[in-house]
């Protein structure tokens, strides 16, 4: 259809450029009046000429007119077409779209929308975190169409799909297309357009962990392995096993796990204690975990642990004790 539109273009481009060249060539006319006879002619508006035709300058009309009229009703039937079928409104979407996209920040980007992909972006949902989908099957893109999620058709492998995706300006990046080799040549673009994003790959190898994190890959995970792993949980621990997955925001129990950055707390608490933070008091909430600078983890943290810019805290807590938490900071 793009190309039936150019040819459109081109033909009504074409059709000026013959009248003007004609008129000038005929006629003792300049380029604007010769624009001017050829505007008025193709266009049946009937404003008056510049002076009198001869009649090679009538038969020259009389051919243009008749030109015309063919061309037009090609155009017409282009443009007929075009907008029956629907194409023009979806690129306004799309434009629209690909606009919104571009002003994102912060934003997380999921490549393939498949079983690992939908999991994430409907995870991401829960926790209002918004998402730009990668895709290039229609079908799928269909679905994700109708669930109302922000995508950009292509392979995610191709480097200027990823920049529709304003990867710039991304926090997040998960990669979940089967293929290892795929996941690993994302995982290299992205980096290279993005040296502060989080890169999570999915893998199916062993193997390819230790490329993909080379490459440039914060976190890999294997679907099958950790598959494998809770299955064999539920035989050796089932209670703890079906607790931690009631621990989310939109299951069956009203006990979630947040995160809070320390950095984001006010000013005050800032290289103090977790004993004047005094959460539980506040909030409801526990502190069950610190994750430190040094990027260590410590379970059930001291009261008397000092509270630094980089360090991230795990807080547990019943639905209305994490908004009360929300709200405090």
């Amino acid at each position: 259809m793009k190309s039936k539109l150019f040819r459109v273009l081109l033909l009504a481009l074409l059709l000026i450029t013959i009248g003007v060249i004609g008129y000038i060539s005929i006629g003792d006319y300049s380029f604007v009046e010769a624009l001017y006879m050829t505007v008025i002619t193709i266009s049946t508006v009937g404003f008056g000429e510049v002076h009198p035709s001869n009649d090679f300058e009538k038969l020259f009309t009389i051919f243009l007119i008749l030109t015309s009229i063919g061309i037009f009703a090609y155009i017409v039937s282009v443009l007929t077409e075009y907008i029956a079928n629907g194409k023009f409104l979806d690129e306004l979407k799309l434009k629209k779209m690909h606009t919104k996209i571009q002003n994102l920040k912060n934003h997380t980007i999921v490549c393939g929308y498949g079983r690992n992909g939908k999991q994430a972006v409907k995870k991401l949902n829960n926790y209002q975190k918004t998402c730009v989908i990668i895709e290039d099957d229609d079908d799928v893109i269909k679905e994700i169409e109708k669930a109302g999620l922000l995508y950009v058709k292509g392979n995610a492998t191709d480097d200027i799909v990823l920049e529709n995706t304003n990867i710039k300006n991304a926090s997040y990046l998960i990669t979940t297309l089967p293929s290892d080799a795929d996941n690993l040549f994302v995982i290299l673009s992205a980096r290279q357009y993005n040296q502060k994003a989080t890169l999570i790959s999915r893998a199916s190898n062993e193997t390819s962990d230790r490329k993909l994190r080379i490459a440039g890959a914060d976190n890999v995970i294997m679907p099958d392995k950790l598959g494998g792993d809770h299955m064999a949980s539920l035989v050796v621990s089932p209670d703890i096993i079906e607790f931690v997955d009631k621990l989310s925001l939109n299951g069956d129990c009203d006990t979630n796990l947040e995160e809070v950055i320390v950095a984001n707390l006010p000013k005050e608490f800032i290289n103090k204690t977790l004993r004047d933070l005094d959460l539980r008091r506040k909030t409801g909430c526990s502190v069950i975990g610190m994750k430190t600078s040094n990027n260590e983890y410590i379970i059930n943290p001291e009261s008397d642990l000092k509270l630094h810019p980089n360090a991230k805290l795990i807080v547990l807590g019943k639905e209305e004790e994490i908004k009360k938490l929300k709200a405090l900071f």
